[in-house]
């Protein structure tokens, strides 16, 4: 049996250093500050503090998104809780997040099956749900 690896989760964007700083407000991570230049900055990451989730790094490419991602984050704000209660952490948590420069998406309620979950965008356009 094979042991557990370390990894990390690239993003393709526009603006790596923009990016970088709404994720790591989004799940409170640490994002350093740049050094200032004239020229952008072609990656950029963010790390969990704690080092137990995933470093995010963000690297510019020059083509735009133009089909729906093959993967998102889930950021689960809402674990462990049903009904009302869970409703109203993940709109409070949407709310933040669209302070930042998120875009609220759809609503899913739940269904018997699954429990409630929202659908947002990220400062570029990347699907997450808060779940």
């Amino acid at each position: 049996m094979s042991s557990v690896k370390n990894f990390q989760v690239t993003f393709d964007c526009a603006d790596p250093v923009r990016l970088a700083r709404f994720w790591a407000e989004v799940l409170g991570y640490v994002a350093p500050t740049p050094e200032e230049s004239e020229e952008p900055v072609d990656w950029f990451a963010c790390t969990d503090p704690s080092g137990v989730g995933p470093r995010l790094l963000f690297q510019r490419v020059p083509e735009g998104k133009v089909v729906k991602n093959r993967v998102h984050l889930d950021v689960r704000v809402g674990t462990g809780l049903v009904g009302e209660e869970r409703l109203a952490v993940l709109e409070a948590e949407c709310a933040r997040l669209v302070a930042l420069g998120a875009v609220r998406g759809t609503l899913l309620l739940a269904d018997g099956v699954n429990e409630s979950c929202q659908n947002m965008q990220d400062v570029e356009g990347n699907e997450f749900c808060l779940d």
